[in-house]
């Protein structure tokens, strides 16, 4: 039986949201509620119904003090202002990001192509290597953090696009390169191909718990008008697109210098895949 001067954040958002006015409260505006009210709405790890109301009625009928050196329709036009930087603020907020899940996993995958197929895309790569696939991953591998030009004639059905897509989710993850592109035969082909890459980072958990920063962003902004550039934690920190801050590879590192890579892969007698 839920207690109603005892309730957890998720239990209280909850039961808000249960009435006939359908949506009214999110986790991320109750924890700004809960920080400005402290105490007096609870005990720190749960939530008082009542009281809860009661400070939120006490807020709402708050006298709003005037601008300063601002009278009348200024001072209101102020105050309007003010309120709509307030709601465009939550809605920019993506609340803390979750932890890496395995830092170890992470890190060995950040310049070995081929293990993180196998560890991030296991369902995709479920059959053994071919000795011809073992070589375009590592080309694949020496052209994003090196740089470089190849092309491989593959046949059709051997993964060729699944292997571009996946380093493309590699080299932006793990800050390889700054920008990629991935061109696709014709529009729909191009365009099939961005959205399995975006369908990756928003729903992956393999990928949310090795790039938190990236995909929690990416799915924030999916759900917001206001686009990638105005979304922050709550840190308050802008994010960012992948990029750690110092890579732990050498390899990487020195290789950063590198202009630029292309990886070129068609079937024989086919247009580009």
């Amino acid at each position: 039986m839920i207690d109603p001067r005892q309730l957890r954040p998720s239990q209280l958002v909850q039961l808000l949201n249960s009435t006939p006015l359908g949506e009214v409260a999110n986790e991320r505006m109750l924890r700004r509620h809960r920080v400005r009210a402290g105490l007096r709405i609870g005990d720190g790890k749960t939530v008082d119904l009542l009281r809860y109301v009661a400070w939120l009625v006490i807020e709402r009928h708050r006298p709003k003090p005037e601008p300063e050196g601002l009278t009348g329709y200024e001072a209101h036009k102020e105050r309007q202002r003010a309120r709509q930087a307030e709601l465009s603020l939550s809605g920019r907020d993506i609340g803390e990001l979750p932890a890496v899940v395995n830092a170890e996993r992470r890190a060995k995958a950040e310049c070995d192509f081929r293990y993180f197929c196998e560890q991030y895309f296991q369902p995709t790569f479920n059959l053994p290597w071919s000795p011809d696939h073992l070589k375009v991953i590592a080309k694949i591998e020496r052209a994003v953090i090196e740089g470089g030009l190849f092309a491989m004639a593959m046949p059709r059905g051997s993964g060729k696009t699944s292997l571009c897509e996946t380093a493309c989710l590699w080299a932006l993850l793990y800050g390889h390169r700054e920008f990629v592109a991935l061109i696709g035969s014709d529009e729909e082909h191009a365009a099939s191909m961005l959205d399995s890459i975006k369908v990756e980072l928003e729903s992956s958990d393999l990928l949310l718990g090795t790039s938190p920063r990236s995909c929690s962003r990416f799915a924030a902004w999916k759900a917001s008008t206001s686009g990638p550039a105005g979304s922050f934690t709550r840190a308050n920190r802008p994010t960012s697109a992948g990029r750690p801050a110092r890579s732990c590879c050498r390899r990487c590192r020195t290789a950063r210098r590198v202009a630029g890579s292309s990886v070129s892969l068609a079937s024989p007698g086919a247009s580009a895949g």
